[in-house]
């Protein structure tokens, strides 16, 4: 499982920070964002990359897991 953290960063970092790390190929990523704006993106990018997602809140940011 690979994981990346976006916090701090404004989109569109976060979606390409998450496609570089999908065209790897892996089976699982998590994503950290801490903003509604890069949770909606990356959750997006990822539903048309053909992932399966779900969006946790950890404290004050999200982890979006994600998984083919």
């Amino acid at each position: 499982m690979d994981r990346i953290d976006t916090r701090g960063m404004s989109c569109p970092q976060p979606v390409l920070m998450t496609k570089k790390a999908i065209d790897l190929n892996p089976e699982s990523i998590d994503i950290m964002v801490d903003n509604n704006t890069a949770k909606n993106n990356v959750s997006r990018f990822l539903k048309n990359a053909g992932y399966s997602y779900e969006v946790k809140e950890v404290e004050e940011d999200y982890l979006i897991c994600a998984s083919k």
